[in-house]
């Protein structure tokens, strides 16, 4: 009865964020150990992860109408220093009082003291448990390190989340690091793609293949030539291993 309760929740949550916003992508919905995980794309590298009454921000950016009818968050995961992942306008806009934010130090160093009531650094390979949820933080690099990099190790985070069971990848701002290859055991990942900052689809291809997600969502594909050929980058994964699920969802809606 709990688990039939859980998933009605989770479709009133489709249907009305939905409703409020046409051009957002239609969640997607696992089982998870602790009911079932909502999973809502919305801009580039920002999503919202929903579970048994936790709601989880990662990279909020463009405004709070970008989450217009979805529940304020008790976490909120910050990945890196850039404006298209920290955006004091906008988290300011959507935490509450009670909030947490996880951010790297460089990101805590940036942060206005408005937003510094409660807050959670964690540097590369920290890592701690949140209402249940834990949240190991990883590097994410160019290659070749370089401190002239636009993302030097040791900056930002990429993290991994323990939920119910299933373990989740947010890769941030990165490339086919070794840190990423080694994973193990991942069942969700979300992968950036996008040049000159991180990535080609065929680097991303190949790292996703070395760590094998059940599934994986290219996200954050917007570079400066546009959109990355995330069809492409489908093709090459699913030839590689058929058993890997490339999930493409509109993390660009007009």
């Amino acid at each position: 009865m709990k688990q039939i309760f859980l998933s009605f929740l989770s479709f009133a949550f489709l249907f009305a964020v939905n409703a409020q916003t046409p051009n957002r992508a239609t969640p997607d919905i696992i089982s998870t150990g602790n009911g079932p995980l909502t999973i809502q794309p919305l801009v580039h590298a920002s999503l919202v992860l929903s579970t048994s009454g936790l709601t989880i921000y990662a990279d909020p950016t463009g405004g709070a109408a970008n989450y217009a009818g979805i529940k304020a968050p008790d976490l909120i995961l910050i990945t890196d220093i850039h404006g298209d992942h920290f955006d004091v306008k906008t988290i300011s806009a959507v935490r509450t009082a009670g909030t947490t934010l996880v951010v790297p130090k460089a990101v805590a160093d940036l942060m206005p003291d408005s937003l510094k009531g409660k807050i959670v650094i964690l540097n590369n390979g920290d890592k701690t448990t949140l209402s249940g949820i834990s949240i190991t933080a990883l590097p994410m690099y160019n290659l070749p390190e370089s401190p002239k990099a636009m993302h030097t190790k040791g900056r930002g985070n990429g993290y991994v989340l323990g939920i119910g069971g299933k373990n989740l990848y947010l890769s941030g701002d990165t490339q086919g690091i070794p840190e990423m290859r080694s994973l193990k055991d991942i069942d969700i990942a979300f992968v950036c793609m996008n040049l000159p900052y991180t990535m080609d689809i065929n680097e991303a291809a190949d790292a996703v293949l070395a760590f094998k997600p059940k599934i994986v969502y290219p996200y954050h594909y917007r570079g400066t030539g546009g959109l990355s050929d995330v069809e492409g980058f489908k093709k090459v994964v699913e030839a590689g291993n058929k058993n890997i699920e490339v999930r493409l969802r509109n993390w660009y809606p007009s």
